[in-house]
C-alpha cells in the first residue's frame, strides 16, 4: 500500500513507500525513504486573477475615456470663446484715395502761401461752331446731306504723285481679298456640305459612239451661300469626260458647311459616273 504526503504546495511532493520496493522514471528518493515527485508551475492563473485584472482595467479605461471627453469639450468651448473675442474686436475702416484726389503737399518751411488764382468773369465765349440762324429764303431746298450708303458708293480718286525721291502713292477703292481656303488645306467643320440640287453631266457623243465609260472625281469649293464657286478635276478615267463633269459640278447647290454656329467655305469631292444604258 502507498501513501502520499505533501510538504510543498507547488514544487515537490514527498511520497512514502510502505510495503513496496523499487522506483523508476523521474522519481527520486531522499535519505528518509520518501520520494520527491515534481509538480506543476508555481504561478497559477485562474478565475480569481482574471476578476482582479478586470476590475483594474475597467477603472483605468474609465479614467482614460473621461480625460479624452474632457479634452474634446474643453477644445469646443475654447474655440467658441476665441470666436467671441474676435467679434468684439474694433473694426478699422480704411479709405482708399486716388492720387488725383490728394492735395498739394504742405510746404516744408510753411512760409510760402499758395497764391489765389483769379478768374476773369468777363471772358468772351467761343464763337467757333456756334450755329447762326439763316433766313428761310437763303436755304436751298436741293441741298441735302449724303447718307452713309451714298458716301460709300463714291469712288475715291486714284492719286499718283512722285518727286523722284520716294516714288508714287496710289489709293484704290474696294480692294477685294480672296479668303478662299486652299484645296489641300485641312478645314475643320461641324457639318459637311449636303447637296440639295444635283445636275447630271452631258454624255459626249463621241464617247457614246465609241462605247467609252468612266468616272470623274471633281472637287467643288462650296462658298458660304452654298453655291459651287470652283470645280477642279482630281481623278479621271478618260479626259473626254472632264469638261462636262466640271460644267455640271458648277451648277450644283449645297447647304453650306457649318463651324462655330456659322457658315464657312469648304471643299467637297463628288464622283461623276458616265455609264451607257445597256
Amino acid at each position: 500500500m502507498r501513501t502520499t504526503e505533501t510538504i510543498m504546495p507547488h514544487s515537490l511532493q514527498r511520497i512514502s513507500l510502505r510495503g513496496g520496493s523499487g522506483a523508476g522514471g523521474g522519481i527520486q528518493a531522499d535519505g528518509s525513504g520518501s520520494l520527491l515527485v515534481p509538480q506543476g508551475p508555481a504561478n497559477v492563473y485562474g478565475r480569481a486573477e482574471i476578476v482582479n485584472l478586470l476590475q483594474k482595467n475597467l477603472l483605468r479605461g474609465l479614467l482614460i475615456s473621461a480625460a479624452i471627453h474632457l479634452c474634446i469639450v474643453g477644445a469646443y468651448y475654447g474655440r467658441q470663446l476665441l470666436a467671441n473675442d474676435d467679434d468684439d474686436a474694433p473694426i478699422v475702416r480704411v479709405r482708399l484715395m486716388k492720387y488725383s484726389e490728394l492735395g498739394p503737399p504742405p510746404s516744408i518751411t510753411n512760409d510760402n502761401e499758395v497764391p489765389a488764382v483769379s478768374l476773369d468773369v468777363n471772358a468772351a465765349k467761343p464763337t467757333i461752331g456756334t450755329p447762326v440762324p439763316v433766313p428761310d429764303m437763303e436755304v436751298s431746298p436741293e441741298q441735302t446731306i449724303a447718307t452713309q450708303q451714298e458716301m460709300s458708293q463714291v469712288q475715291s480718286p486714284i492719286v499718283a504723285t512722285g518727286n523722284g525721291t520716294g516714288g508714287g502713292v496710289a489709293i484704290q477703292q474696294d480692294i477685294k481679298v480672296d479668303d478662299d481656303p486652299a484645296m489641300d488645306a485641312f478645314i475643320p467643320v461641324e457639318k459637311n456640305p449636303v447637296p440639295v440640287k444635283q445636275i447630271k453631266p452631258d454624255y459626249p457623243d463621241i464617247a457614246k459612239r465609241a462605247g467609252v465609260e468612266g468616272t470623274v472625281w471633281v472637287k467643288i469649293l462650296v462658298d458660304k451661300s452654298g453655291k459651287a464657286k470652283k470645280a477642279v478635276v482630281i481623278k479621271s478615267d478618260a479626259d473626254i469626260f472632264n469638261e462636262p463633269a466640271v460644267a455640271a459640278a458648277l451648277q450644283w447647290v449645297f447647304t453650306p458647311a457649318v463651324m462655330n454656329s456659322g457658315p464657312i467655305a469648304a471643299w467637297v469631292a463628288i464622283p461623276f459616273r458616265f455609264q451607257l444604258m445597256k
